[in-house]
């Protein structure tokens, strides 16, 4: 994973100057008028990726309880069959 993410980033991750320097390029690119408004796009789609993230986890462990609590009803229930005398 290191490795991958090195050679990715083969220069490192920007400096204090570096970010300046991308804040600017951005600024002269969209303009001062638009800067809010995809910044908030930005945090809204953040907001939603965080939201759906957190569902897809709760979904999972439901599913993981739901999974283990059959498997304890299952191996209870055979366990009863085998202590009921057969006629």
């Amino acid at each position: 994973m290191y490795i991958m993410m090195n050679s990715i980033l083969a220069f490192g991750m920007p400096g204090g100057t570096e970010w300046i320097i991308i804040g600017l390029v951005v600024l002269l690119l969209f303009g001062a008028k638009r800067l809010p408004e995809l910044a908030r796009g930005l945090g809204k789609s953040i907001k939603e990726f965080k939201r759906a993230t957190s569902e897809v986890e709760e979904d999972i462990k439901k599913a993981m309880e739901e999974d283990a609590s059959k498997k304890q009803e299952s191996v209870s229930s055979s366990k009863e069959d085998k202590n009921t005398p057969q006629a």
